[in-house]
């Protein structure tokens, strides 16, 4: 038997952000058995806890949505690192804040991840990106992408943003609209994505729609996310579409030397708000580091009796 927990990601508050599957203990399970259970949860993605194969590391983690394995996903990153500190140092906490920081072991290498408890039920949690975005040079109709969207062609674009296909391990079209009412209106069809979206990363490109503002009023850009090869119809939080996002950020902003703190919001018009934190760090016009973070929040515990 093993234990599990589910925790909503990138959100403090229960019932928002994205739920996560945590499976503790996990070694036992084949690949086969991984997947099957992740089918059974039916959640967008679920982490399996394994043994490091580095001892001085802290965990081994295989992320699985309902139909296959990821090499590497955010929110499943954030949730895994929260829940390890919870499940080690629960008891003890106590009101008490404690941080920490864990090396988790990831399809795509070495992830490295700080951790921050003030509770025992909530947690937060920011991961080093193990690779940085890379922009392919794949040509991209925007009126293709509009029509699967259910987007005017005029409703695509801002500034000198423009649809692009970025990935820091998954792959995702970006398509930048221009206000909030557009974004609302983008709605994702299956079939027509299937034929105009690009393959990348040997995998179906998502779709990442997304916005300068936000409804919440610390929010630099507003986001969506279609993954209709994966079977999720849209997603609540995404931290591996934030991690391609940075390097568009960088490229059609002209980010300068420093650090620049923003935040992406995500799930709105699913009744699931989230918060995604992301830290890009410059040195002269160069992008050399990025970190994305948010909190998690336990909701349920339990037993796998297979």
């Amino acid at each position: 038997m093993s234990d599990y927990a589910i925790y909503d990601v990138f959100s403090d508050t229960a019932l928002a952000g994205n739920p996560l599957a945590v499976v503790f203990d996990a070694d036992r399970f084949d690949d086969a058995q991984m997947q099957a259970i992740a089918r059974e949860f039916n959640l967008s993605e679920t982490v399996f806890v394994r043994t490091a194969e580095n001892p001085v590391h802290t965990a081994k983690l295989r992320i699985f949505t309902p139909g296959r394995e990821l090499p590497f996903a955010g929110h499943p990153t954030v949730g895994a690192a929260v829940a390890l500190a919870h499940r080690r140092l629960g008891a003890s906490l106590a009101g008490n804040r404690i941080d920490l920081v864990k090396m988790l072991e990831e399809g795509i290498g070495p992830v490295r991840c700080a951790v921050r408890i003030d509770r025992e039920t909530a947690g937060f949690a920011e991961f080093d990106l193990p690779r940085l975005a890379r922009r392919s040079g794949i040509g991209i109709l925007r009126e293709d992408i509009g029509t699967a969207l259910g987007l005017d062609p005029h409703e695509i674009g801002f500034e000198n943003h423009e649809v692009s296909l970025w990935s820091a391990g998954v792959p995702f079209v970006l398509v930048p609209v221009h206000d909030l009412s557009a974004a609302a209106k983008a709605e994702c069809d299956p079939a027509l994505w299937e034929r105009v979206a690009p393959m990348a990363d040997g995998q179906l490109a998502s779709a990442y729609v997304y916005c300068r503002g936000g409804v919440h009023h610390t929010a630099d850009f507003h986001a969506r996310m279609f993954a209709p090869a994966e079977g999720i119809a849209e997603d609540p939080a995404t931290g591996s579409a934030v991690a391609a996002l940075s390097g568009a950020i960088h490229e059609h902003d002209g980010l300068r030397e420093g650090n620049h703190a923003l935040v992406i919001e995500q799930g709105v018009e699913m009744g699931r708000p989230s918060l995604i934190h992301l830290h890009l760090d410059c040195t002269g016009r160069e992008l050399t580091h990025v970190r994305i973070g948010g909190e998690a929040v336990r909701i349920a515990e339990g037993r796998l009796l297979v």
